[in-house]
């Protein structure tokens, strides 16, 4: 009876242990950070999984704790939709790390006024003095002046901005830094900004949903939130003065004013682009890869995903309201992987 007791013990912890061993062989790849991408990645990694066979687990945490997490190697790649500044380049544990653009997309300011006719139309300044907590009202005078025929509630204005260290903060406080000198002065940009009024949401999912519950509440997300949340948001005024609707074609004619220098890393910026077309709130977001990979094989599979990404995944970006990138830079990038080095060996060409 001990003896069968005991067996039966033995078997059970060796089916634990083979059942744990099987979870963690069952993911090839770990990646983190932006959630402003998350609904495309999602996409790209579960038709890459159906492809493939290779299982990708991607934890959306925000721009800047997948910037922590790759920096400390606990994850085989980051996302992040702010760029890497230089000082966290040179505090990465695993060497030099690459910038590989993937998507292009808006954020968007969402509002939740109940009854409103028409999207409104908002400027910069307009936008800057309302997140810093300068027009505290919906029929403020400057926004009455913005939406002539529209009727705006005498209510209180209640900002909802992210809580967590964020690449759509980044772009966001970018773009009011760039047309607006007070907020330039004060807040400035960053993933993380010291806000003097409103309540927090971690991801762009939380702000989205504070304000989907909110009535009167105002905040940024990115567009594809907004839409499956079903949120308006405002046409914002760009560089040439006419009022834009975030869209995939607004998002691609800012992109269309890029000029990429001859040796870049890619770590540019396309908010408030010339044109009269574009969207000023539009930026690209990368994946970041170290460009020496420690494991031979996960470093081939990092490769052969980006290079599925480029030359498929492209293709399905505009189903969730992304902006694929530009032709030319898509070849330029798929080049770029081979600078991506396993064991001292090229992996850019594997297939």
């Amino acid at each position: 009876m001990i003896k069968t007791v005991r067996s039966i013990a033995v078997a059970l912890s060796t089916g634990a242990l083979l059942s744990a061993v099987a979870t963690a062989q069952s993911v090839d790849l770990t990646g983190a950070g932006a959630t402003f991408p998350y609904p495309i990645y999602s996409k790209w990694f579960s038709d890459y999984a159906q492809r493939t066979g290779v299982k990708i687990n991607y934890q959306s945490i925000g721009s800047g704790g997948g910037i922590r997490q790759l920096s400390e190697q606990t994850v085989d790649f980051g996302a992040s939709d702010s760029p890497m500044s230089d000082q966290e380049l040179a505090n990465a544990k695993g060497g030099p790390i690459l910038h590989f653009p993937t998507v292009m997309g808006a954020v968007v300011v969402t509002y939740n006024l109940p009854g409103l006719s028409r999207a409104l139309n908002l400027s910069g300044d307009a936008i800057a003095d309302i997140f810093s907590g300068k027009i505290t009202k919906w029929n403020d005078a400057q926004i009455v002046a913005q939406n002539r025929g529209v009727s705006l509630p005498n209510s209180d204005i209640l900002v909802v901005h992210r809580s967590d260290g964020s690449g759509t903060t980044y772009i966001f406080s970018g773009y009011l830094s760039a047309v607006s000198p007070s907020w330039s002065a004060s807040l400035g940009k960053g993933k993380e900004i010291k806000w003097p009024v409103g309540l927090g949401g971690k991801g762009n999912e939380g702000v989205a949903g504070q304000v989907k519950q909110t009535p009167g509440s105002i905040g940024y997300v990115e567009l594809a939130y907004a839409k499956q949340n079903k949120l308006r948001y405002a046409n914002v005024r760009n560089a040439a003065g006419r009022n834009v609707t975030p869209s995939i074609a607004s998002v691609t004619a800012a992109a269309a004013g890029m000029k990429l220098p001859k040796n870049t890393d890619y770590r540019v910026s396309i908010v408030n682009a010339p044109g009269k077309d574009s969207y000023p709130i539009s930026s690209m977001t990368w994946i970041l890869a170290y460009q020496n990979q420690p494991d031979r094989v996960k470093g081939a599979k990092l490769v052969n995903f980006l290079r599925w990404a480029y030359r498929d995944g492209e293709k399905t970006a505009s189903s969730l309201d992304y902006a694929p990138l530009p032709a030319p830079l898509v070849a330029q990038l798929q080049n770029r992987l081979k600078a991506i080095r396993v064991a001292d060996t090229r992996v850019g060409e594997a297939r």
